[in-house]
């Protein structure tokens, strides 16, 4: 007989088979009816029966299951759910958050992300997510390590310098669709998302930890801030997901799940989803319960999930739903045809009619089948309910064993760097290249000079050679020289002496005195 989990009683125990968990499942419901206790409520009873968990808190109120409860339950509560044994208790927590500001540092790699998830995210084009997808590939063949935005952008502005090569492979890469992929990263450093891509990355290992005494480790994203941000929140929550099943071995159908990932908000995951990324998730959910992984989606509309997605949801949970129009009755409606129903009930008017803390609960027999769905009032969490001091916050931070492994962020040399690294080389010979060719022309110019100096000097030497023949007599005989012989030697050894200092000033450049 496998394990089980109760988190609340109707006409039975609202039980869930954990060796059915890998089928999903949804909790869904209106604001107030109660989905953040039953989601609480099931974090409790997993991490209890040595499972490990994944949600996200978004209004600040989960972080609470790190503290224990007050004990002021309802008694009526307790009664109705015929809940003996309730005892207040706090549960080992791991407080996580994507944009280092509360939590453990959260991070993943440019690389870890990929094309897809990250073209969502930046908010990009069909020409745009090509772009992007020629990047990764040169950034695969040559090696370069995509770790953060600054490697992307330099990635970016790497195939924009060398587009006209690149382009004979990879088709026209233009430079308005690299411009406003650059913009687009700006916009998301400024949402914060820098201190989401880097290092040292997640090891998904860490999400499926249990402590001492065997209780699974609840893992919370804090997202009060970044679910400011929907398609960072949604995109952040699906990397890790997509992570989940990209990196886990095939394991079948185990007797319990390694992890249960609970994604709150679910209905971001599909807003402007493109058909392929569409595909791409189904997919994961589709075949992620082979790796061990269960997914609960938290939404208030339930037809928000897309029906080839919500049609692997298995366990259902669905809190009240109001109908003040005929569009809201017919969505109520189809919600209650969801479920196997008994005969003359109606669940579409159940479902209205429901109290806080009530729910219509259909969960999967042992052998996969649903169940008949119930009127289920939810237990009441054994921890505090509602947000906690910052110092019971900052407690479990500074006391997680894995605050020292992911505290520091890594720089190593990546994409940037080595693009970096090859730029100043190529600059270094370009610089070599300039030099050697001005020390060409500057050689040329002084060989120019000195031919000009010689042809110069060879002129005043024949005008003289010239001015000399002139002045001597034509008669053969010799004879003492007269005063006027003298005065023209002198002149002539001076001249002499002149065009000797002049061809040394021409053969080294350098005037001498």
């Amino acid at each position: 007989m496998s394990q089980t989990i109760q988190f609340g009683y109707g006409t039975a125990p609202a039980l869930m088979n954990l060796n059915q968990l890998n089928r999903h499942g949804i909790i869904a419901g209106a604001t107030g009816t109660g989905k953040t206790v039953t989601l609480k409520v099931l974090a409790e009873q997993l991490s209890k029966a040595g499972v490990p968990v994944l949600l996200a808190d978004i209004k600040g109120d989960l972080t609470s299951l790190a503290q224990q409860g007050t004990g002021e339950v309802d008694n009526n509560r307790l009664v109705q759910t015929q809940y003996t044994d309730y005892e207040p208790a706090e549960f080992p927590v791991e407080l996580w958050d994507a944009l280092s500001e509360n939590g453990i540092p959260l991070r993943m790699t440019i690389s870890e992300m990929g094309p897809v998830l990250l073209a969502r995210i930046l908010g990009l084009n069909d020409v745009q997510t090509g772009i992007l997808n020629i990047v990764f590939s040169v950034s695969d063949e040559k090696g370069l390590l995509l770790i953060d935005l600054m490697d992307l952008r330099a990635m970016l502005n790497y195939i924009l310098e060398n587009a006209k090569e690149l382009s004979q492979h990879y088709g026209n890469i233009a430079t308005a669709s690299v411009g406003a992929i650059l913009r687009s990263i700006v916009v998301l450093e400024q949402q914060g998302a820098s201190k989401f891509f880097g290092e040292p990355a997640l090891e998904l290992s860490d999400l499926m930890r249990t402590n001492e005494q065997g209780q699974g480790v609840i893992n919370i994203l804090n997202a009060v801030k970044l679910s400011q941000q929907p398609t960072l929140y949604a995109t952040v929550l699906l990397a890790i997901l997509a992570n989940l099943y990209e990196t886990l071995p095939e394991v079948g159908d185990l007797a319990k799940p390694k992890l249960v990932f609970f994604f709150d908000e679910a209905h971001l995951m599909f807003n402007k989803t493109s058909d392929v990324l569409l595909e791409k998730i189904e997919l994961i959910v589709r075949l992620i319960r082979s790796k061990g992984v269960s997914v609960f989606f938290v939404t208030q509309n339930p037809l928000d999930i897309p029906d080839r997605v919500a049609s692997q949801l298995g366990n259902r949970i669905q809190h009240g739903l109001r109908a003040f129009t005929p569009k809201e009755l017919k969505t109520v409606n189809a919600v209650a045809e969801s479920f196997r129903q008994a005969d003359g009930v109606d669940l579409g008017r159940a479902i209205q009619e429901l109290k806080v803390g009530q729910a219509v609960v259909s969960t999967l027999n042992e052998d996969g089948t649903p169940k008949v769905a119930d009127i289920v009032t939810i237990r009441p969490p054994q921890s505090h309910l509602g947000s906690v001091d910052l110092s019971v916050q900052a407690s479990v931070i500074n006391q997680s064993e894995l605050l020292p492994k992911y505290e520091t962020p890594i720089d190593r040399e990546s994409a940037h760097e080595m693009i970096l690294a090859q730029t100043a080389e190529r600059e270094q010979e370009m610089v070599l290249e300039a030099e050697r060719k001005e020390a060409e022309k500057e050689q040329e110019r002084l060989n120019k000079e000195y031919q000009r100096e010689q042809e110069r000097l060879a002129k005043e030497a024949e005008k003289a050679r010239t001015r000399q023949e002139k002045s001597v007599p034509k008669s053969s005989s010799r004879r003492s020289d007269s005063p006027m012989d003298r005065l023209t030697k002198n002149i002539m050894s001076s001249v002499g002496r002149e065009l000797g200092r002049a061809i040394t000033r021409g053969i080294t450049g350098i005037l001498k005195k």
